[in-house]
């Protein structure tokens, strides 16, 4: 006993064509949410032509990277030189900040969702611009989503080499 599939050929209209992709758009955004395609942040996004986001350190910048350790030599990343300037490591997903003349790292993975390449500071204080937490320099979570603090990581001066132990 054989089933018989039948088959018919056809082509859609390009208004009804149109009906039919606006309402699985539809049926998606009313599964998902709107917040599933926009971020939950109270901050703009960061903008790379602010000064406020600084390098990422993925240039030969004074910035090395092995294994555990960072090193960095003050002379060239001059970004660290006064008090408030920090910079983004990317590749080793590091935070460090000159506080007052004391140096300070930690982990740049937001404790929230993951984000490590999205972050402000400002008044000492780092901001993860994917969903707006917000931490101390000691990594305290001090605005949420975030419940849990960064990783906080060791720095030793010496001459102008500042170190970091990850």
């Amino acid at each position: 006993m054989e089933k018989r599939i039948e088959t018919r050929g056809g082509s859609l209209t390009d208004s009804r064509r149109k009906f039919i992709e606006k309402a699985g758009l539809a049926t998606i955004m009313s599964t998902f949410g709107v917040a599933f395609f926009t971020s939950c942040s109270s901050t703009e996004d960061a903008d790379p032509n602010n000064p406020n986001n600084p390098p990422s350190g993925d240039q030969p910048n004074g910035i090395t990277i092995s294994g555990t350790t960072v090193r960095i030599d003050l002379s060239v990343q001059t970004r660290l030189a006064a008090s408030g300037g920090w910079l983004l490591i990317q590749n080793a997903r590091t935070l460090v900040a000159n506080v007052n003349g004391s140096y300070v790292a930690m982990t740049s993975v937001c404790t929230h969702s993951g984000c490590f390449d999205r972050w402000t500071f400002a008044n000492n204080r780092f901001t993860c611009t994917c969903h707006g937490s917000v931490f101390d320099p000691s990594g305290r979570v001090l605005q949420g989503p975030a419940a849990s603090p960064l990783q906080q990581y060791t720095t030793q001066l010496s001459g102008t080499t500042l170190t970091i132990t990850r």
